[in-house]
């Protein structure tokens, strides 16, 4: 049986004395989407940068394809031990971000392949193509010489998603990959990770989008102050939650 890609047991983090994971268990398995929703500081987006190696945890493990992330001290001094493994887990989960991270002072082609040149050592000309061919598959292979500033929001996400396929992850991570967008540059960027998700890509997905959740999950996890509180598939989440709280939440999120 193969490993999942992402798992994380038992996970604790705490900025000072301020606790905002209190012990969470997520699994990932390879070709499935695995989405969080939850309020604003319920620890969604914290877990997901744990799960990078961007953040730090205090506790638990963090496990990527089998393979337990080497720590080093304990509590708030608990850091990577290994820097090459860091290295080779951060450059195989992509992480897209919200506000879309591109870099102004280059095209989209040459964001899409600063990163498999640079780090991944990759000869310039096979990664132009490649990144030519993901530029194309998100929408927006005609803006290849096109700079940040002058595309949309929706076409700058997708461009860092192109940015992330470019590195040929084992998974991807999407922190709020929405939020910052107007509803109709919303629907360009839902069509494209509902895409990947139909090419069994393996996902994680912190977002505030109940339908894209419900429409493109193999499992979801309601994250509540650092704890989760329900998880299953959406169907069950979002048909019939069990949890007060999460009744709460997708009634607040009908209201709004």
């Amino acid at each position: 049986m193969t490993a999942p890609v992402i798992e994380i047991r038992n996970l604790h983090k705490s900025y000072g004395a301020l606790e905002v994971l209190k012990g969470v268990d997520i699994t990932a398995p390879a070709g499935h989407v695995v989405s969080m929703i939850g309020s604003s500081g319920s620890g969604k987006s914290t877990l997901l940068r744990c799960a990078n190696l961007l953040e730090d945890s205090q506790q638990g493990d963090v496990i990527f394809c089998g393979e337990p992330v080497i720590w080093r001290g304990q509590g708030h001094g608990r850091h990577p031990g290994d820097r090459k493994q860091m290295i080779r887990i951060r450059t195989n989960l992509s992480m897209v971000f919200q506000q879309f991270n591109l870099w102004a002072h280059m095209t989209m082609l040459q964001n899409v392949m600063e990163a498999p040149v640079t780090v991944l050592g990759h000869n310039r000309a096979e990664v132009e193509e490649t990144a030519r061919g993901y530029l194309a598959k998100v929408g927006i292979g005609d803006k290849a010489d096109a700079y940040p500033a002058q595309l949309s929001g929706g076409q700058q996400q997708r461009a860092a998603i192109a940015r992330a396929l470019a590195m040929e992850p084992k998974a991807l991570l999407f922190d709020e990959p929405t939020s910052a967008l107007d509803p109709e540059l919303e629907q360009e960027v839902v069509r494209v990770i509902k895409a990947l998700a139909e090419e069994g890509r393996t996902m994680v997905i912190v977002t505030h989008d109940m339908k894209l959740a419900a429409d493109v999950s193999d499992h979801v996890v309601f994250l509540h102050q650092g704890l989760i509180e329900e998880e299953g598939p959406p169907d069950a989440l979002f048909g019939s939650p069990k949890s007060e709280r999460l009744r709460g939440f997708l009634n607040a999120g009908q209201a709004a």
